[in-house]
């Protein structure tokens, strides 16, 4: 590089001898501070170039041009570029006083060896008297062409104007080379708008130094600054973007996102680097992300835009800088040869480029395209196919003997609109008779197995169906209709439906019923596909593994078709920086998934992973921006811990699990107290046959200690070990104890149960506990952590009754046990609540009586209001994250509902009503929520908490809940209390 840039600065000193001293080694300054033109002359007949001390944007002197009868005459000189590499060029215009407005522009003449002599803009901007304007652009040519000059032109043919300090960079590499934009010089930077907006330096407002660029007079959400950076990305190189953004004068909040533009023969695309991110009053919010160029393109932009609104906005600090990829890593072993199916990876077209590419090639024998192959990508406009993308994809996995699957067929989401207009049933499925045919005939051969139908379950609906589209026109038949078609299309190809969350009991049962159904229909299904987006706890490796041999039964093949393991277990949390204990974690994770994979390979022919690489990853930007680490390899595709997991477990270093051990005084007989069944058990990972639950209760006599063990086989060294601050403590199944070097009495019992045996204990207090379950044939699990005290969890009970839902407290409550909000999570002091509840066929029914003088709500923020939350977890499941029919239910004083839940809330949104009034005192909420995912019946018990918000004017100033001390009921279901039905 140093070499090239000293051979072109060489070049071009001989190309223009008069140069500034001023000029840096590879730069060309024209100043005209010598009293030369430094090799400027005249463009056009009668045209004079002096040099004059009239008027100087830097210095003494500029270069004037007069006596022109036509725009294209001006100053121009021999232009100082070299063929195949690029250069930014800056100037500085003036008018001459008196002289009107013109544009001013830096064009390059030049003729192409055997073609035609052609004119390319470099730069231009409206230029006055006034004062100095800013010209800047970027140059770059790679055909043999002689006569290459630079010149100034202007609009007004016999406008008369100064040049001063025009600096020619060359790049060496242009596409090496960062861009910045700091708007400091008090000119736009060549950020132009996209329509009409309008882009000025401003002053008002800066995140450095002092000045940003401030747009307005937008006219679209999409309207606003945009950057040519042609020629400044390569094919197949990544590159990372960053800008600081704030909302403009008068706008009080909006969502700020930033995206490419490219285009290829006159065919605009657009792609996202960032989604729209909340931008707040008064804020500079950073927009950041990494973009792969892709495509041979003849036009790149990147740009600002909101998702919806015109609203004005500040723009600073933009960067734009080339990212040197680390060579992947060759000494370690490849995926697909540490598995006993095709071990697949989703990819999208810049994956199979450069060393994403490579790292594809050597550890994955299977590919999914992301979204090349569906609806919206395949077929945009009724019979207009496009495969480009899906042809690149996999002709790149038929090159590196992959095996493709075509993802997907019919999906209720990324389909045109096109599709459902003006459709009845008959219409609707001939358009998805001809889409499915095309696709699949074309890739007959190369495509092993389709994703036929996507995502048609709702385990919330009576009959589990989801209400998409499609099916609200055509019912089940689009989804025979699918099948039919592609079985017809290709014979050989193996057809799949494909679904989420297959791994939780309702979910898994109704695609189960359909899936049944269906064949016994005669569609040809061959395979079910589960997605498994998981996270780093829940739900356990257990799940999964009942779900595979539950459709074992179907007798259908299975994949895993869109791993991920998310290091949050909430939507709402973020790291700057993850944890490195969190990606140990996960390691373990991958690690436990894919022993439950290699047991039930039998029944799996394939596990596909989201993505090859933390960098690619959707959950980037899904649920919300933020940083996540869900794959296999990390951003610079080097191996992780979850790689580790899956080829080598002992190379992961040792997790350190957590554990509270809630007060508590089981009884210690073998048989499992109501006390255990408060909190569900920590799950141990299954060896073998192998497998246990674990939880734990603090008192002032010791530890008390439970293992539920799961092992079909009795055998006289079955046992659990307890080892507690180095001290092991041994119980065996049949019954005999012993402590290792402890005096005290070791007290414990053992009962069989239908799969194992249970063993209860009281051992001596501590923190460090490890809990080993070994089997007579050797097989041993264990889970290793720090187990800490907590308060005890609060337990309460709803009496079976049906009150009148009318804000009024019927006599029929007072057969419910009154509890307390006493917690305080904001505050120390403000409104409490007394609360009661009932419960009576398929609803909950919950009265608080609040006691709160003074009621607003001001605020905005539905929880800066006064209210009353109610939590509910149907399961019990003590989650850190919501499972998709646990509830937040916020009730106003006035009656004003919402409700929060996993993600958003889509599974209960509708579950709840509630009446409120308002009494001397305070106020009055009564609610009845339907829990229809579960039966309710003597015994049963919830996940239940109370939290009362306490507001003056627009401020939340209190809040106090019944059990949950952690401030985070909203995103975590398990410090909440129980209530037990009665």
């Amino acid at each position: 590089m140093r070499t090239l840039r000293a051979l072109v600065a060489a070049a071009l000193l001989c190309l223009v001898p008069a140069l500034s001293a001023h000029a840096a080694a590879a730069d060309l300054t024209y100043d005209f501070e010598n009293g030369t033109t430094q090799g400027w002359g005249p463009r056009g007949g009668g045209v004079s170039v002096t040099v004059t001390p009239d008027a100087a944007h830097g210095g003494t002197s500029s270069l004037l041009t007069t006596g022109r009868t036509a725009t294209w005459h001006g100053a121009s000189i021999a232009a100082p570029f070299v063929r195949g590499v690029g250069y930014t060029v800056t100037a500085y215009a003036r008018q001459v006083s008196g002289s009107p407005a013109a544009t001013i522009a830096l064009t390059v003449q030049r003729t192409p060896t055997g073609g035609s002599t052609t004119y390319e803009r470099v730069a231009a901007a409206t230029v006055t008297d006034g004062g100095w304007t800013r010209l800047s652009g970027s140059y770059l040519f790679t055909a043999e062409s002689t006569d290459v000059q630079l010149y100034a032109e202007s609009s007004d043919a016999t406008g008369e104007f100064y040049l001063d300090d025009i600096v020619v960079t060359p790049l060496g590499d242009p596409t090496r080379e960062p861009v910045a934009s700091d708007f400091e010089d008090g000119t736009a930077q060549d950020w132009a708008p996209r329509a009409a907006a309008t882009l000025q330096s401003s002053a008002e407002a800066a995140h450095a130094g002092s000045r940003s660029l401030a747009v307005s007079g937008r006219s679209a959400s999409w309207d606003g600054p945009a950057l040519n950076v042609l020629g400044r990305m390569a094919k197949g190189d990544k590159y990372a973007l960053s800008v600081w953004v704030r909302l403009g004068p008068e706008a009080t909040a909006g969502r700020l996102g930033l995206s490419i533009e490219r285009r290829t023969g006159g065919t605009p695309s657009y792609e996202r680097v960032v989604s729209p991110k909340e931008v707040t009053a008064g804020e500079w919010v950073q927009l950041s992300g990494t973009y792969t160029l892709a495509y041979d393109v003849d036009f790149l932009s990147v740009y600002v835009e909101s998702d919806t609104g015109t609203f004005p906005f500040y723009l600073d600090d933009f960067s734009m800088k080339y990212i040197q990829p680390k060579p992947i890593q060759t000494d370690i072993p490849a995926l697909k040869d540490k598995v006993p199916f095709v071990m697949g990876s989703a990819l999208t077209r810049p994956d199979a480029l450069g060393v994403h590419g490579e790292l594809l090639a050597r550890h994955f024998s299977g590919v999914t395209p992301g979204n090349e192959l569906k609806w919206d990508a395949t077929e945009p406009r009724e019979g207009e196919f496009t495969f480009a993308d899906g042809d690149f994809l996999v002709d790149f996995a038929t090159r590196h003997g992959m095996t493709i699957r075509g993802h997907t067929l019919a999906w209720h989401s990324q389909t045109p609109d096109w599709v459902f207009q003006n459709a009845d049933k008959e219409l609707l499925l001939k358009r998805l008779e001809t889409h499915v045919r095309t696709l699949v005939t074309r890739y007959k051969g190369k495509i092993a197995a389709w994703d036929v139908v996507n995502e048609v379950v709702d385990e919330n609906q009576p009959d589990g169906l989801r209400r998409s589209k499609w099916y609200e026109i055509a019912g089940l038949d689009f989804i025979r209709t699918a099948f039919r078609v592609a079985r017809e299309a290709d014979p050989d190809a193996k057809l799949f439906i494909n679904d989420y969350n297959t791994e939780f009991p309702r979910k898994r049962e109704a695609l189960y019923a359909l899936v049944k159904r269906l064949k016994a229909e005669g569609v040809p299904i061959d395979g079910v596909g589960h997605q498994l987006h998981l996270n780093i706890e829940h739900p356990p490796a257990s799940s999964v593994e009942a779900t595979i041999e539950r459709f074992a039964t179907l007798g259908v093949d299975q994949q895993i078709t869109e791993l991920d393991v998310s290091v949050y277990t909430d939507f709402v949390s973020s790291y700057d920086t993850i944890p490195p204990e969190l990606l140990v974690q996960q390691g373990h994770r991958y690690k436990e998934l894919f022993d439950v994979f290699r047991r039930q390979a039998a029944k799996l022919s394939s596990v596909t992973v989201w993505g090859e690489s933390d960098d690619v990853s959707w959950l980037r930007s899904w649920p919300i921006p933020r940083l996540n680490a869900p794959l296999l390899f990390d951003d610079d595709l080097q191996a992780k811990p979850a790689y580790w997991g899956v080829v080598d477990s002992s190379r992961l270093a040792p997790p350190m699990r957590r554990l509270e051990a809630p007060a508590g005084t089981p009884k210690v007989d073998g048989r499992r107290d109501l006390e255990w069944d408060l909190l569900p058990d920590s799950p141990i990972a299954r060896v073998g046959d192998v497998s246990a639950g674990f939880q734990a209760r603090s008192s002032g006599k010791g530890l008390y200690v439970l293992a539920e063990v799961s092992d079909p086989t009795a055998g006289k060294d079955d046992r659990v070990t307890f080892t507690v601050d180095g001290t092991p403590y041994v119980v065996k199944r049949t019954g005999s104890s012993y402590a290792v070097g402890w005096t005290g009495g070791l007290k414990a019992a053992v009962r069989p149960t239908p799969t194992g045996y249970r063993v209860e204990a009281l051992i001596a207090p501590g923190t460090d506990v490890d809990v080993t379950v070994s089997d007579s044939a050797g097989a041993s699990t264990s889970w290793t952590g720090k187990v800490t005290t907590a308060p005890a969890v609060k337990l309460t009970s709803a009496a079976h009754r049906t009150p009148v839902l009318d804000g009024a407290v019927d006599r029929v409550w007072s057969a419910a046990p009154e509890i307390r909000t006493a917690t305080w999570i904001q505050g120390t002091s403000g409104a409490t609540a007394k609360v009661r509840s009932l419960w009576s066929g398929s609803t909950l029914y919950v009265l608080a009586q609040v006691a709160d003088p003074m009621l607003s709500e001001e605020s905005p923020n539905p929880w800066e209001q006064d209210s009353v939350e109610i939590f509910v977890d149907p399961g019990n499941g003590k989650t850190k994250g919501y499972e998709d029919d646990d509830g937040q239910y916020r009730i106003s004083f006035s009656g004003r509902i919402t409700v929060g839940g996993t993600f958003d809330a889509g599974g209960v949104k509708d579950h709840v009503k509630a009446v409120t009034r308002t009494v001397p005192g305070g106020y009055v909420v009564e609610a009845a929520i339907e829990l229809p995912t579960i039966t309710l019946a003597p015994g049963t018990l919830l996940g239940f908490d109370a939290q009362v918000n306490d507001a003056s004017g627009t401020a939340r100033t209190s809040a106090v809940t019944w059990n949950d001390a952690t401030g985070r009921s909203y995103l975590d279901t398990s410090h909440w209390g129980v209530l037990r039905l009665v």
